[in-house]
């Protein structure tokens, strides 16, 4: 989560909503990303989105039926099809997401029957530190 952690804060100093996310496969870091929907111009480039994306493409493949996702938001629904259709093992998340979260908010995406891979789901790991770098972000900004 360290990684995820440091990867949100780059992203807050960039102007970006401080979210990373890290892929894992054991102990190697696959892939690290941070949102980059404004610098990119692409309301897909989520963390959690760029992270698989690089994951992918480093290990030549679509399924990452061996690799965890460290994230430090709650994924919101686009986020959480990207995870069940890379077939991540493991998600682990700092913090909740009421609004926009969609594991244990909103759509609930992982526990809908229409859902093909259901990840096993860790919560609230570094879930101070993701929501004070997300509080301190949007203070700035009001």
């Amino acid at each position: 989560m360290r990684a995820a952690l440091d990867a949100a804060a780059d992203a807050g100093g960039r102007g970006e909503v401080p979210v990373g996310a890290v892929v894992m496969r054991g102990a190697e870091v696959v892939a690290v990303a941070a949102n980059a929907p404004r610098t990119l111009h692409d309301p897909t480039a989520h963390a959690e989105m760029l992270a698989i994306r690089r994951a992918a493409q480093a290990l030549g493949r679509d399924r990452l039926d061996d690799c965890d996702l460290w994230v430090t938001l709650e994924p919101c629904a686009m986020c959480a099809g990207a995870i069940a259709h890379a077939r991540i093992v493991r998600l682990y998340y700092a913090a909740s997401d009421v609004k926009g979260g969609a594991v244990e908010h909103g759509a609930r995406f992982f526990g809908q029957p229409t859902c093909h891979h259901r990840p096993e789901i860790y919560s609230g790991i570094g879930e101070r530190e993701a929501a004070d770098l997300l509080r301190g972000f949007f203070a700035a900004r009001r």
